[in-house]
């Protein structure tokens, strides 16, 4: 049976978005291999909030970044986590699958031939600056992506405070990256429980949405 979904609309959504057609299972693994096969190492998380988010709407801002988080928390490669979690948000099971298949199947292929092709030329002062540059367009991207998701941190010192402690920790210090989000992820979710604990019912829920 062909599953179809209409894209969930904004306020602020164009007539023509109104207008597109149904999402399938299909159309969301052709649109994950072209992120794939046209995006930069880290940089895929920046093709997948303009896609998914800017240009489609089919998820807010907030949703996809409470994603990537999840993603990231995860084990396995992040942007892999991204696919299926957006898959499953969207279109359930299926889309699950087709994300999946489609971040990861696609470049695979491409990946393999790349390789041979860059061995074979490797021995070229060209190639490396190539390299280069592609590394460059990823660690942009990345900045990007770095950069919305701290704009939606909550104004409070102690959530900024958690953040620049946990990349100075990994940046600078070179401590452990498991160990790093562990203990700083759990001090700020037990901050976060205790925070909201000692509001009203009706705020706490208001603060628990920001």
């Amino acid at each position: 049976m062909k599953e179809s979904r209409e894209p969930r609309l904004t306020d602020d959504t164009h007539a023509d978005t109104a207008l597109s057609p149904p999402l399938t299972s299909f159309k969301l693994f052709l649109i994950c291999a072209r992120i794939g096969l046209t995006s930069f190492g880290g940089g895929l998380s920046g093709w997948f909030l303009r896609e998914f988010v800017q240009q489609r709407r089919w998820l807010t801002e907030e949703e996809f970044l409470d994603g990537l988080a999840l993603s990231q928390a995860l084990p396995g490669v992040n942007v892999k986590n991204l696919a299926i979690w957006i898959g499953y948000k969207l279109l359930g099971w299926r889309g699950a699958l087709a994300g999946f298949c489609g971040i990861i199947f696609p470049p695979a292929v491409v990946i393999v031939m790349l390789g041979v092709f860059f061995t074979s030329i490797a021995g070229y002062p060209l190639t490396h600056v190539a390299l280069a540059g592609a590394a460059a367009a990823a660690i942009g991207l990345s900045g990007f992506m770095a950069i919305t998701a701290v704009r939606r941190l909550p104004r409070r010192i102690v959530t900024f405070a958690v953040f620049a402690v946990t990349f100075g920790a990994v940046a600078i210090l070179r401590w452990p990256l498991v160990w790093t989000v562990l203990i700083a992820g759990g001090a700020n979710i037990a901050y976060e429980y205790v925070r909201l604990g000692r509001l009203p019912k009706t705020t706490a829920a208001q603060s628990a949405e920001e």
